[in-house]
């Protein structure tokens, strides 16, 4: 199984199209955003595929909630997702509260912890958990725009710059 991660869009509709052309043609159909889409029209350009979306620091548009629910379903935008991947327990969220996100990476209950916020990809092993940060499709304050692909049965992550 793979999917798609991605984080920190920030509205930047155009790299956010050329990122979900990429995960089409890898026929992924699970795309998990690690929050900051900031707008709605983010949401809208996910239509189509299996997402869960984890709540930033800056998704406060009035819209936001209702355009998620009417497009993906109940339940699919909250601050935390822990969810069954090809058998394993991941969770995910935004991680701009450093505090909580080290407590959870510490925490040993996932495989897999996926988060955005800091806009710098991350693929580590801390005990049992996987922490994977998909870097940023928004902007371009440390590294260059980015998302990654995870292939579960392969256990392999794989960057993708954009």
């Amino acid at each position: 199984m793979k999917i798609g991660i991605i984080s920190d869009t920030h509205d930047d509709l155009r790299t956010l199209a050329a990122a979900l052309q990429m995960l089409r043609e890898e026929a992924v159909t699970m795309v998990l955003h690690c929050g900051d889409l900031s707008g709605p029209a983010v949401v809208e350009a996910l239509s189509g595929f299996d997402v869960w979306i984890s709540r930033g620091n800056v998704d406060h548009h009035p819209e936001l909630e209702q355009t998620v629910l009417e497009t993906q379903g109940k339940g699919r935008l909250a601050k935390r997702h822990t969810l069954t991947l090809d058998g394993r327990t991941a969770l995910m969220l935004h991680g701009n509260r450093e505090g909580e996100l080290r407590r959870l990476i510490h925490a040993g209950k996932y495989r897999y912890l996926f988060h955005g916020h800091t806009h710098r990809r991350r693929d580590e092993q801390i005990g049992s958990t996987r922490v994977i940060n998909p870097g940023a499709l928004g902007g371009m304050r440390w590294q260059r725009r980015s998302f990654c692909l995870v292939d579960l049965t392969e256990d392999r992550v794989h960057f993708i710059e954009v």
